[in-house]
């Protein structure tokens, strides 16, 4: 969401940079050839522009790059008729770091630092260093901003999809191999009950397939698209338990719930050899609790943090309800169960 804002805004800024210089030149300038003509390819620029920010899907990636060429070209046409539309060197690095390799944009960074100090100087009636040096420092700051913006947004998404895989495919993954395993001891004894185990392998590969295509679309869980949550939590097959009167939730919270259900009381059949699981939902003033409880062998949580490769469920579950601004606590010790109680303030 963050990306998509911000992309917005550096489109916005483009325009409204590119109304700005051509109000500038109309005031300041006669309307002579240059001046017509440096409108007229800012407005075919304007066009250009909006073309690929409008056709950006249909576009594909070779034809965002030959759009940010020609949208290129059509700028340093116009800085060099009007020296003015250097102000719109900074969206433009923008696009460049969105389409390019690092390396392709610091090229890309070069030419545009150079327009700008060229117009810079062109516009200014003495020499100063700073018509230099601000414009490189400007680029400079914009390339390691928007880099790390860049970063921080891929690593955003590595770290949503990878909790979307273990709390959705891996999971499922798990529960269709314990069914066929099931399936396969009884083949020979009970082929109706091994029928039905498939059958049911069958039916929850077609629910995680489902989910699978959700998580990378970036929506819901596919079982409140059809379901209330407290009907999607029933659905777990543990012992559900609704306290205080529903009230709406938002989107996010309903899934982080969800998500949190989900992942608690699979570790409870798979982890902890639970004879019971319970899973209660309370709406209290001005919060929402979940609270998930089972009856299994628990677990030492030290070691749960200290151990490669353990916990992980856990930090995800706590990643998640942070997100939506409450906490998540688990108790648990060795043959005393677990319990795991998320909070979120509404």
């Amino acid at each position: 969401m963050e990306r998509i804002w911000l992309n917005r805004a550096m489109h916005a800024g483009f325009f409204l940079l590119l109304a700005a210089s051509a109000s500038r030149l109309v005031v300041r300038h006669a309307m002579d050839l240059t001046t017509i003509a440096a409108l007229a390819d800012a407005g075919l620029l304007a066009l250009v522009y909006a073309g690929g920010v409008l056709l950006w899907e249909r576009l594909g990636r070779r034809g965002r790059l030959i759009w940010l060429a020609v949208v290129l070209g059509c700028w340093l046409v116009l800085v060099e008729l009007a020296p003015s539309f250097a102000w719109c060197a900074i969206p433009l690095l923008y696009l460049c770091l969105r389409l390019l390799s690092l390396r392709m944009t610091l090229v890309a960074a070069a030419v545009l630092t150079v327009a700008v100090i060229v117009a810079q100087i062109s516009l200014s009636d003495r020499f100063d260093p700073s018509l230099v040096l601000a414009p490189i420092a400007v680029a400079a700051m914009t390339i390691v901003i928007f880099w790390e913006l860049r970063k921080a947004g891929i690593m955003q998404e590595r770290e949503r999809l990878s909790r979307e895989i273990h709390d959705t495919l891996a999971q499922g993954l798990t529960s269709q191999r314990m069914l066929l395993q099931a399936a396969e001891r009884v083949w020979e004894s009970d082929p109706d009950q091994a029928r039905s185990y498939v059958r049911t392998a069958i039916e929850a590969a077609g629910e995680n397939l489902d989910e699978a295509r959700r998580f990378v679309r970036d929506l819901g869980p596919a079982p409140l698209a059809v379901r209330s949550l407290p009907e999607a939590l029933t659905a777990l097959g543990a012992e559900f338990r609704l306290e205080g009167t529903e009230f709406p939730l938002a989107d996010g919270t309903q899934a982080v719930l969800l998500r949190v259900a989900q992942g608690a009381v699979a570790n409870a059949r798979e982890h902890a050899r639970a004879s019971r699981v319970i899973v209660t939902l309370a709406y209290l003033d001005d919060e929402v609790t979940l609270d998930v409880y089972d009856d299994g062998v628990g677990f030492d949580q030290t070691m749960a943090v200290t151990r490669p490769g353990r916990g992980y469920g856990l930090r995800a579950m706590r990643d998640r309800v942070a997100e939506v601004g409450g906490t998540l606590t688990v108790e648990s010790a060795p043959g005393e169960g677990t319990a795991v109680a998320a909070r979120i303030p509404v």
